[in-house]
């Protein structure tokens, strides 16, 4: 008889993760969206003027990745850039089109909350309160 293995609530909280993950990701797919460009898209809207270093560092991905991403945004007409000329620092900002995109983001987000806390309310609340606690003690990086 095989030995159950003790819990660990980092192998739990990587399964959970996964699992929200795809699951936002299949319902991010008919917006044209990831996971990783709606968080870009997102950063992009909470620091207007956001550089492509500080934008690559945020999401943990290279800065040619950025550019990369940014381009596919700006000829989506998601994103501008308001750089004055070639050289200057680039000062990205979310358009009123890639603002919509993200409230039916948002929309679909506030679904699976809501179809996730049906199912598992305690574990909402838990998840919760220790992100606030994270937060206010900021003990994570």
């Amino acid at each position: 008889m095989a030995q159950e293995p003790p819990f660990s609530p980092t192998v739990a909280l990587l399964t959970l993760s996964r699992t929200w993950d795809a699951a936002l990701a299949d319902a991010l797919k008919p917006l044209g969206l990831s996971t990783r460009k709606y968080g870009l898209l997102g950063h992009i809207r909470g620091t207007p003027g956001i550089s492509f270093s500080e934008l690559a560092r945020r999401s943990r991905i290279t800065v040619q990745s950025a550019h990369s991403t940014v381009a596919a945004f700006a000829a989506a007409g998601l994103v501008e850039d308001a750089t004055a000329h070639a050289g200057a620092a680039s000062r990205l900002r979310v358009t009123d089109a890639g603002e919509r995109l993200l409230a039916e983001a948002a929309e679909v987000v506030a679904a699976l909350d809501a179809r996730f806390a049906a199912v598992h309310p305690g574990l909402l609340d838990a998840l919760r309160a220790e992100m606030q606690a994270m937060v206010r003690g900021a003990t994570f990086s």
